[in-house]
């Protein structure tokens, strides 16, 4: 089949008859997807059995966000596919899966190259919807014209339905037609298919991902399993430029079931016939490293922000004259912080990797599989080419999958004792070693004037920037002591940018190195200036003496999707003026195509922890296929935001992250959890970012609550007794 002459029609009901162009399409990206003997491959998406089966190829890996039924939900709409007869396979490494929303994050050049495919950002819609419809489209049209050969009609009039094209009564079987299909010439322009019965588009169809999950039969990478494989525990060192000094081997031998120890530069790990008997042998042998400089702690990071914000920033946002409208040391100002957050999934990092015929094969979770890929066979002097990932589902990430540190480690554990190895980091380890949500500090100032308006407005913010610390580490291959950014950055300031009518804007980030390696972490830069913006909003309402429904309002008038979703969230939760003793608080945010507001309820509970009673969000994401997949999400994010919001803080002393258990982090429980509704406002705009946009808006909704139930204000977040 051949792609890059041909356009796409998008038919009946798009206003001009928008084109698509196949140039779209990677020139140099043919179809790498394993086919059996009687699969047919049509294009990189998507392949049919003679059986009827129709295998789609997802790019994202599965996290539990729904890619793998939303992108086959795609295909079967748009192909006319009975769902019964749909599968889902992982996609391999192809350029043709190349993420258009995010690449740019990861990769300056071209967005079809080595470093674009990924899945981030919760944008499975937006990247995807029109490659994976084009190319459900492309094969239908290839599949009517099969039938209208041998029907000796035209293959226009042909529709398709439940896996059958069909021309008046006459009727036949994808499978039946799939090999001759695939051999025919596709029209210089194909429509997306128009009207027709039994359309999945917004159906809630059984999510494919859910039986294997059920019985035990999903595959995660802690699940592999090969003939002769053996099982390895690591130890690192502190944050920061750490080598290995010793290990006592010797201890390690006499644990039962230790095979070998192997010894890296900065890494010590232990082989064993199961994985018990590796992580003790790593607590025999009491690694010692060596970090030279200052080692990383609360205190010092504290001071770096702080030092920061005294030094020049860089203005990345700006409108009016801010400097005539609030001249310096005057308005109401307010200073908020926030400290490191952890990933905290179910799944701590894991990965099996062997070496057989010259080629390493690697099974991993990895949202950025060409990273990965890369950083294993540089680890061992492969050619990336010699490296084979098998994509594997991930227990959660919110970002942890990123790393692609495991994969090199494993790589060479593999290399060292030419055996399969299955090396699954500890929960101590995984914790220790966490790329956190950087730690941020805002110094907030603005000016009011009469009828609740904001005047003025500027923020300098201090922050690393978590995607060039990411991107440093796992596309550039810089160790993490390394990869600190150090640059003014318009990323650390996503979400900074107040959605309000203001004449006088001012936003300067100022880059911090803080020593402590910061990560991907969903919703990015906007959980935290989120939490500044909200925050002080509400400060400013309070001043003003404008309740702070109304105070929003009064400013959302060029922001309508952002005004309906709060309206409705103020009236689903009953919303009483959030007054003394109300204990309800708002937050609203916008990330591109997506919008939010969130109504909580809270208080302080006898433990002195902040308690959520109740969660009321309305959200505008656009576009939507699943309606059930977008709510989980939306909740999902909700519950995530709510979570760090109220949880223990990260600590770090002498390089060593705290807590070492997800136990001791003091996430909220079943017992804990709200009350909560959500409603999806459900429009033809482009999708937005479903997944991400429920974070940002909690911690500043449960804050401004806590201070309507008892008066104090939280400018710390995560919100913790005696961080007010």
């Amino acid at each position: 089949m051949q792609f890059d002459r041909r356009s796409l029609l998008i038919g009946s009901g798009a206003a001009g008859a928008l084109l698509i162009g196949w140039a779209f399409w990677p020139r140099t990206a043919p179809p790498n997807l394993p086919a059996t003997a009687d699969e047919t491959v049509f294009n990189p998406w998507l392949k049919i059995a003679a059986s009827g089966q129709i295998s789609v190829a997802v790019p994202e890996i599965e996290m539990g966000q729904g890619s793998y039924t939303l992108i086959p939900q795609i295909v079967a709409d748009e192909l006319g596919a009975d769902w019964r007869t749909i599968a889902v396979e992982p996609a391999p490494i192809n350029a043709a899966y190349a993420d258009p929303v995010f690449s740019p994050y990861w990769n300056d050049a071209a967005p079809f190259n080595r470093g674009a495919q990924v899945s981030d950002g919760s944008a499975t819609l937006a990247a995807f919807e029109a490659m994976a419809r084009a190319s459900a489209a492309a094969a239908r049209i290839l599949l009517c014209k099969a039938a209208a050969a041998r029907w000796d009609a035209d293959w226009a009039a042909c529709e398709t339905d439940g896996g059958f094209v069909v021309l008046g009564d006459e009727r036949l079987r994808f499978g039946e037609l799939a090999a001759e299909a695939a051999t025919l010439e596709l029209p210089a322009e194909i429509p997306l298919r128009s009207g027709g019965e039994n359309r999945l588009n917004g159906r809630g169809m059984n999510r494919l991902d859910i039986p294997a999950k059920i019985d035990g039969s999903a595959l995660y990478a802690a699940d592999v399993r090969l003939p002769d494989m053996v099982f390895a525990s690591l130890r690192q060192g502190p944050i920061g430029d750490s080598v290995l000094v010793s290990a006592d081997t010797a201890a390690a031998d006499r644990i039962p079931g230790v095979l070998q120890v192997v010894t890296h530069e900065r890494w010590v790990a232990a082989i064993g016939s199961n994985w018990w008997a590796a992580n003790r042998a790593l607590d025999a042998m009491r690694p010692r490293f060596r970090t030279p400089g200052p080692l990383v702690s609360d205190a010092a990071i504290q001071a770096a922000l702080a030092a920061a914000l005294d030094g020049e920033g860089k203005r990345f946002a700006e409108a009016g004259e801010i400097d005539a409208v609030l001249p310096t040391g005057q308005g109401y100002s307010a200073t908020y912080s926030v400290l490191p957050a952890p990933h905290a999934p179910l799944e701590p990092r894991c990965a099996t990797a062997y070496i057989r015929e010259g080629k390493l094969e690697l099974w991993l979770a990895a949202q950025l599989p060409v990273a990965a890929r890369e950083a294993a066979a540089r680890a061992i002097g492969l050619d990336s080419g010699d490296v084979i990932l098998h994509p594997v589902l991930a227990g959660g990430s919110f970002g942890r999958n990123f790393e692609t540190a495991i994969a090199a480690q494993a790589a060479i554990l593999a290399h060292k004792i030419r055996r399969p190895v299955q090396l699954l980091w500890s929960r101590a380890e995984d914790m220790m070693q966490d790329c956190c949500r950087p730690p941020a500090r805002a110094v907030m100032r603005a000016r009011l004037s009469g009828g609740g308006r904001i005047d003025a407005w500027y923020a300098r913010i201090a922050a690393p920037d978590g995607i060039a610390e990411t991107r440093a580490r796992n596309v550039e291959g810089k160790p993490p002591h390394a990869a600190t950014a150090t640059e003014a950055s318009q990323t650390a300031l996503d979400g900074a940018v107040p959605p309000y009518a203001i004449a006088a804007v001012a936003i300067d980030h100022h880059p911090v190195n803080a020593a402590l390696p910061a990560g991907k972490w969903r919703s990015d830069a906007h959980s935290h200036n989120a939490f500044f913006t909200e925050s002080f909003v509400d400060e400013l309402a309070r001043e003003s003496g404008v309740e702070p429904f109304s105070f929003r309002m009064t400013l959302l008038g060029g922001m309508p999707r952002l005004a309906l979703c709060l309206s409705k969230a103020a009236t689903k939760g009953g919303w009483e003026g959030g007054g003394p003793g109300t204990g309800q608080g708002l937050a609203c945010h916008s990330m591109g195509d997506a919008f939010i507001a969130v109504l909580a309820e809270a208080a302080i509970g006898d433990d002195q922890r902040g308690k959520v009673s109740k969660l009321v969000a309305v959200g505008d994401v656009g576009r939507v296929m699943k309606t059930d997949i977008e709510r989980q999400r939306l909740e999902g994010g909700l519950l995530f935001g709510m979570a760090m919001a109220l949880s223990s803080p990260v600590s770090v002393e002498a390089g060593i992250l705290a807590p070492r258990r997800l136990g001791a982090l003091g996430l909220p429980r079943l017992a804990d959890m709200p009350e909560m509704s959500v409603e999806l406002i459900v429009s033809s705009e482009a999708p937005g970012r479903i997944g991400e946009i429920g974070v940002p808006a909690v911690a500043p909704a449960i804050a401004n609550a806590l201070f309507t139930g008892g008066g104090r204000r939280f400018r710390t977040l995560p919100l913790m007794p005696g961080a007010a």
